[in-house]
């Protein structure tokens, strides 16, 4: 983690020489590659990132006794895209409930690494008397699912995946006190622009965070852009095989697909299974069709998954051709490799098919 903690030293060094000499406020800001998996090069170079690097100092900070190892459904009884996640993920083998724990072991090992990183910076401000003065935001772009739903990595909107930390601190925030209202990172920037006093540009996607954080500035907010009680998630990218869209509030999750007719939704209470374990999308049908008709106002979700299909399958198309006749090598060693190489030509002639289907973009 060298990188990383070169970064946090320069963080440091900055607010030693040259942010304490500021008349005007700042901004600092730091990007960590931890706690994300690293390159596994000895498993081939199209593999992808998907090793948990720690060392033993940090994973003695690990209460091994107390790593829960996540439930999983019986593949058979899968999603049909979690089952492809599992799969393209290379986790649908057996794994020992020790391999699990050590998996989840390193992780927590590398957050443990993260968090020294930040206390770093945070006691540069103290040591300098710039904490006083200085808003604090930790958060991450994804989570990490560490096994959960017998998954690595990210692309899913369960919680372990979509559900991010979100940490702020300073003058006028109140202090030790966890908010439960949804919120999402698009509401990073106007919280930003309010803390520096900008006025907010119209049409923002997101909301100022500050009404829910400062005594002070709910006062003045009153109720006016107060956040909603939903957050709005989308996924396109790789280890899915559909477009996938999350509309979330404090107790109900309701995740759609594709064109949302021809792949079952899902919908779970996380109140009652905060495991995310049982669909109940067929069985409270009224929650379901009013969740999908909200996420229908935000989102034509429909159009945008017949658009983002037809792109696919156009740089697909320009992608195979680049590749020549090498194809059939190359693809049997992407990230999915393990799994691929079971059945290669059954796979192979699934994408054919694929490519002959054909896809309108205008028809919702």
């Amino acid at each position: 983690m060298e990188e990383d903690w070169e970064n946090t030293d320069r963080a440091v060094n900055w607010l030693r020489k040259e942010g304490i000499n500021y008349s005007q406020p700042f901004v600092l800001y730091l990007g960590l590659n931890l706690p994300h998996p690293y390159p596994s090069p000895s498993s081939g170079e199209n593999f992808g990132s998907s090793t948990f690097h720690t060392s033993p100092y940090w994973l003695k900070k690990v209460s091994y006794d107390a790593i829960k190892v996540p439930k999983w459904s019986p593949l058979s009884e899968m999603h049909p895209i979690d089952y492809y996640s599992s799969y393209t993920k290379n986790c649908t083998g057996k794994f020992s409930e020790k391999e699990i724990k050590n998996i989840r072991a390193f992780y927590y090992a590398m957050c443990a690494e993260t968090d020294a990183m930040l206390g770093e910076i945070i006691l540069a401000l103290r040591q300098l008397d710039l904490l006083q003065k200085t808003i604090v935001i930790y958060t991450s772009d994804h989570g990490e699912l560490a096994m959960e739903h017998r998954q690595f990595y990210k692309m899913s909107m369960y919680e372990a995946s979509a559900h991010v930390p979100l940490l702020i601190m300073g003058p006028g925030i109140k202090a030790n006190i966890q908010v439960s209202n949804v919120v999402s990172l698009v509401d990073i920037y106007p919280t930003m622009l309010d803390i520096a006093g900008i006025p907010l540009p119209q049409n923002l996607s997101g909301y100022s965070l500050l009404p829910l954080s400062s005594e002070m500035f709910k006062n003045e907010h009153k109720l006016k852009n107060l956040h909603p009680a939903w957050i709005l998630s989308e996924f396109h990218g790789c280890n899915v095989n559909a477009s996938t869209y999350m509309l979330r509030t404090n107790q109900w999750k309701y995740i759609a697909y594709s064109d949302g007719a021809s792949i079952l939704p899902q919908l779970f209470d996380l109140s009652s299974d905060p495991d995310e374990l049982t669909n109940i999308a067929t069985e409270f049908p009224e929650i379901t069709y009013s969740l999908d008709q909200k996420l229908r106002s935000i989102i034509n979700y429909p159009k945008v998954s017949a658009s983002v299909h037809q792109y696919n399958k156009e740089q697909f198309i320009k992608w195979k051709q680049s590749v020549g006749q090498n194809y059939s090598t190359v693809i049997a060693n992407l990230r999915w490799h393990r799994d691929w190489l079971k059945e290669p030509r059954k796979y192979e002639s699934a994408i054919d098919q694929w490519l002959k289907t054909r896809t309108n973009a205008n028809k919702f």
